[in-house]
């Protein structure tokens, strides 16, 4: 029987146990045990991507919690962790002369077993395999091979930011110019886009995609996430859903509207300001310094075609922690009434909400989980935010 389960498939670690530096713009509070935590117990994920499980000591700490029991293997791929399941991923950067990249793309595998042997190639192609997004000393087709022949998955990341994605830069036409298109799994769209607003680039149709929270920060982990139709949490299923097999899917797609995106307008680099899309210098200040937005850039790309894949729904939702006037104390309060964010999200009725909290604040957390707040537009590295009506 297929059950409902939720993901948030990138996830970084920000630093080990021993406090080495895993991802270096991550938060110091963002590691394995405390991510496994949190996404466990406050966010109510059922499955969740660790992106950075290839770095030696990740590596070690996992072993160590597999001996000690807190962590078992399953049979069809992943790490259980009380009632979430952990996929095993790494974030990998493109830097070769036939893509003009950087390019971010995300590899995830059934064991650790296996991640152990593509971290030991990975060794042997980039200059230090304990960071996290590091430069990989190979193509991209050569890289996508080896994780096939490893029995990964391979995701192109965030594809369409303007900085270190696939589409991005602004010099590439088409994936096959990087990539085999046999050898991708799905597309991550990123904060700043969403399906509707990708729906006329032809290429991406035979993908599914996926909305995840790329998060830094414990308090950022399913700011973006999917819910997928499985038969249970493993990676075999997983994969699955991502090729649509056998009723497997990935069911509804969970992210920010796109113009809460930090780089979905375009915008001057040096001063801040809004700059039209057929503009290549500011007006307020003369710079040429133009960060081009996600929403221009996917307007490039558009072939102006019908998806005729099937989508599932797109739900413009804004995470707990974006709501105006909802602090801390407040979040505690709804977490001890109903358990974990997700079920704040969506099994939670505003009525039971106006017993927590006051009916505004309710009103808020209604509005945001159905994408019906008022947005200030986000650019040039700058969030959008949430307006008071």
């Amino acid at each position: 029987m297929l059950k409902d389960y939720y993901a948030d498939l990138h996830i970084h670690i920000g630093r080990t146990a021993s406090g080495r530096a895993v991802k270096i713009t991550g938060s110091k509070t963002l590691t394995l045990a405390r991510i496994l935590e949190t996404a466990s117990a406050r966010k109510g994920l059922d499955i969740i991507g660790i992106i950075d499980c290839h770095s030696p000591e990740v590596i070690e700490e996992l072993e160590h919690m597999i001996e000690n029991g807190e962590l078992h293997q399953l049979n069809e791929g992943g790490l259980c962790f009380r009632e979430t399941t952990l996929i095993l991923g790494t974030e990998i950067e493109i830097y070769d002369a036939s893509c003009h990249g950087p390019i971010h793309v995300l590899a995830y595998f059934p064991t650790l077993i296996k991640m152990k042997e593509f971290s030991n190639w990975m060794r042997e192609h980039m200059k230090n395999v304990h960071l996290s997004s590091q430069r990989i000393y190979c193509d991209g087709r050569t890289l996508q091979q080896k994780v096939r022949d490893v029995g990964g998955l391979f995701i192109p990341a965030h594809v369409f930011t303007p900085f270190k994605s696939l589409y991005g830069k602004g010099v590439l036409r088409s994936l096959t110019e990087v990539f085999d298109p046999l050898l991708i799994d799905a597309i991550e769209l990123g904060l700043s886009s969403d399906t509707t607003m990708v729906s006329g680039i032809k290429e991406l149709q035979p993908y599914a995609f996926v909305t995840n929270s790329d998060a830094h920060s414990l308090g950022k982990i399913a700011r973006e996430y999917q819910k997928l139709q499985l038969e249970a949490a493993n990676f075999t299923e997983l994969k699955k859903a991502l090729h649509a097999k056998g009723g497997r899917m990935i069911a509804t797609n969970y992210g920010l509207n796109p113009l809460l995106g930090k780089y979905y307008q375009t915008v001057c680099a040096k001063c801040g300001e809004k700059v039209d899309e057929k503009e290549v210098k500011c007006e307020a200040c003369g710079s040429n310094q133009i960060i081009k937005g996600v929403s221009v850039r996917i307007k490039e790309l558009s072939d102006r075609v019908e998806d005729v894949r099937v989508r599932p729904p797109y739900i413009h939702q804004v995470p707990l922690d974006f709501i105006p006037g909802l602090g801390p104390r407040t979040v505690e309060r709804l977490l001890k009434a109903f358990g974990t964010e997700m079920a704040i999200l969506h099994t939670v009725t505003t009525e039971q909400l106006e017993q927590v909290v006051p009916h505004k604040i309710a009103k808020m957390i209604d509005l945001a989980r159905n994408g019906q707040l008022a947005i200030e537009v986000g650019g040039g590295g700058i969030y959008g935010k949430i307006r008071y009506e």
